[in-house]
């Protein structure tokens, strides 16, 4: 249904009520309406990676596992799978009388917001640091969860809008103050092309305020940029409890009744939360006017008449059978393929099975199925650690040893010994010694970071591993085994002691529900790991500014001074891929600039097939205030055979030319740019870790 005939309905439909009955729907408990037919309906639904909180679902890897993968047209398929099976849950449920909170067919997802300080707890929510990245998956998913039909499968939600990233115990009552310059370039990007290019149904707003003004009643960000300059036709949420914290907290308001005019004049139509029961109080009090009440509630209704809600239409015949089925169970299993990344490999990688008579697997994350999920996350009828994924995948002649070694984060005092060393570290010893190769599985899980409220407060307060972590690795190391540490979190980590002393290094992220199985065949060679980092990993904390200061400066790869530990973009593979040539040309529609052409020749001299991701990034050579480095620009996954060669073309808009100046204008300023192409971003420690160059072209236009 277009949304003209959407919101022609919704007016309709919406004239026919009470002043009380209108502002009920604004609520995100919105209750039925029997006299006009109207059901109830819960607004609140999560499906960050799989539909999430409400029974059984295919449980993908988390968001920055996704953001590994740099694959769009994956995104999209995931997309798909979810709000397949969200049609499917809610044709089920609905049927049933089941319109329950997390039961409907508004997804909040995606998360597009900026992860640009690695101590932020709900940055594993995102695709990375890149808003390059950032926009490109978040479109794709979107056009999967929304589908291209008639009626909307169902609608997403982009979020936090916008600047929002931590720091979390504070996230009530900051204020994050940015710059022009920093909001085009860095924090609205992804949301902008969220609305622009895939349509996405709804915004949410932040908790925190930014530059002063409150995310869920922005006039700049609600109505300058999203209602003006990028033309969003569809509804604004307020993040949970997040209008309470305009009188509670941000004292920007003295009354709840207040809260509720300031939001709804500013276009906030939803509220998740309370304050939204105090709507009749406002308009009884003469303080608010009902076109606002009226203007909210027909947006609210014209998401609903273009879901189908009212209509019969071929989505309430999805079965309940594609839950969790295998087409979608083996699309999780390829994004977990995709999403780990591996960044460093001595040889002791890939397994042989020939070889090898024992495996130890130590560590809490081993045989952890909290550490699989990440948050936001459904409920799978199989999981598969690491240590069963190996115990799976090794073969019946291989003996498999297991340690828990330590807890993920406390010293359990029940088993310190009389010289206080935890009785676990002399078992994982023997385990080690006992090996002839030790998986020494590390990391967090959703409860060491996340959200404020859920994981205590939700940031890191450094890059460092839990002490008990640390001395079990210590303790393994000075075995003298080759080590291949797997570290399972959702953010970059101090991972130096691990690059000095480990055979191999393996980023697997929260690998999704069955991730474990993926994690073991990669080890074992029967797939080439291909995923790239999404973030930086920086050598320590000591390398980041404050986590409350929002300036870009010396953030991320395109602003960052030092050199990193592990470069954004950077992953190995088992093949050995690079660029072998390049040609970059300008191209014209009707007389004018219209981007450029970039073909990239690319090569595996490895003797393994395997996936890679060719990455072009551009830097502005002119324009005094451009991006300090470089910017993500292109990017496409090339599958090259062992010795196979071909030739790859990535098409760059004419955005990708544009620079921010300090008001915020973004325009191309210059005639000179530098295009870089390869399979890692072009700095001196990719090229180190790679040991290729990546190639560059200067294109005058």
């Amino acid at each position: 249904m277009n949304r003209q005939e959407a919101i022609k309905r919704a007016t309709e439909l919406v004239s026919k009520m009470t002043t009380a009955e209108k502002a009920s729907q604004l609520r995100f408990d919105s209750p039925a309406i029997e006299r006009l037919g109207i059901p109830e309906y819960n607004w609140w639904n999560e499906a960050l990676h799989g539909v999430a909180r409400a029974g059984t679902a295919t449980m993908f890897p988390q968001s920055i596992g996704l953001g590994a993968t740099f694959d769009e047209d994956l995104l999209k398929s995931i997309g798909d799978a979810i709000s397949t099976e969200g049609r499917a849950k809610y044709n089920m449920q609905s049927t049933r009388g089941d319109r329950d909170i997390y039961k409907g067919l508004t997804f909040w997802s995606p998360n597009v917001n900026i992860f640009r300080d690695p101590r932020w707890g709900r940055g594993h929510e995102t695709y990375g640091e890149d808003p390059y990245l950032t926009a490109r998956l978040g479109v794709n998913f979107v056009k999967g969860v929304q589908g291209d039909g008639e009626y909307l499968k169902a609608a997403a939600c982009a979020k936090h809008f916008a600047v929002h990233s931590g720091p979390e115990p504070q996230r009530h009552f900051f204020n994050a103050i940015a710059s022009r310059k920093d909001m085009e370039e860095t924090y609205l990007p992804a949301f902008e092309a969220c609305v622009t290019e895939a349509g996405v149904e709804a915004v949410m707003g932040a908790y925190n305020r930014t530059n002063d003004e409150p995310c869920c009643a922005h006039e700049v960000l609600m109505n300058e940029y999203l209602r003006g300059k990028w033309g969003f036709k569809g509804h604004y949420v307020s993040d949970c409890w997040a209008i309470k914290d305009f009188h509670e907290n941000h004292k920007v308001t003295e009354t709840p009744e207040q809260s509720v005019k300031l939001a709804l004049e500013k276009g906030c139509d939803v509220n998740c939360g309370c304050t939204y029961e105090r709507i009749m109080n406002a308009f009884d009090e003469g303080i608010l006017d009902e076109k606002y009440i009226d203007q909210s509630c027909i947006r609210l209704f014209t998401t609903r008449f273009m879901l189908g809600l009212f209509d019969k239409t071929e989505l309430d015949d999805i079965p309940y059978t594609k839950v969790e089925c295998k087409e979608h169970i083996d699309l999780a299993h390829k994004a977990t393929k995709e999403s780990i990344v591996m960044l460093k490999n001595d040889g002791v990688l890939p397994l042989n099975r020939d070889k090898i008579k024992a495996i130890g697997v130590i560590g809490p994350n081993a045989n952890n199925r909290t550490s699989l999920i990440g948050n936001y996350h459904g409920t799978s009828s199989r999981y598969t650690t690491v240590l069963e994924g190996i115990q799976d995948v090794a073969g019946e002649d291989i003996r498999v040893y297991y340690s828990e070694g330590c807890h993920l984060w406390q010293d359990r005092i029940e088993f310190l010994s009389k010289e206080g060393q935890p009785d676990l570290l002399a078992e994982a010893q023997a385990v080690a010694e006992l090996s002839d190769v030790v998986v020494l599985v590390v990391g967090l899980d959703e409860v060491l970071e996340g959200e404020e409220g859920d994981a205590g407060p939700g940031d890191k307060v450094d890059l460092l591993f839990p002490r008990p972590q640390r001395i079990l690795m210590d303790t393994v190391f000075a075995t003298g085994k080759p080590v291949i540490l797997v570290n399972m979190c959702g953010s970059a980590m101090d991972l130096r002691l691990a690059d000095e002393k480990c055979g191999a290094v393996i980023q697997a992220w929260y690998p999704g529900a069955r991730g474990g199985t993926d994690v073991a065949q990669l080890m074992f060679g029967d797939c080439s790991p291909s995923g790239k980092l999404p973030l930086t990993f920086y050598q320590s904390s000591e390398d980041l500014p404050d986590i409350t200061d929002y300036s870009m400066k010396n953030r991320t790869y395109r602003y960052f001074e030092g050199t990193p530990l592990y470069p954004f973009g950077f992953g190995l593979t088992y093949g050995d891929c690079y660029a072998t040539a390049m040609s970059a040309e300008k191209a014209l529609a009707e007389g004018q600039f219209d981007g450029a052409a970039v073909k990239v020749t690319v090569k595996n001299d490895g003797n393994v097939a395997t996936d890679d991701v060719l990455q072009v990034y551009i830097k502005d050579e002119e324009f005094p205030d451009a991006v300090r480095n470089y910017s993500l620009c292109g990017f496409k996954r090339v599958s090259l055979g062992a010795g196979e060669e071909k030739t790859v073309e990535i098409k760059l808009n004419t955005r990708a030319f544009t620079s921010v100046d300090a008001d915020g204008n973004r325009e191309i300023f210059s005639k000179k740019f530098t295009i870089f192409a390869g399979f890692s971003q072009p700095d001196a420690r990719s090229e180190e870790l790679t040991g290729h160059k990546v190639l560059s072209q200067t294109l005058e236009i």
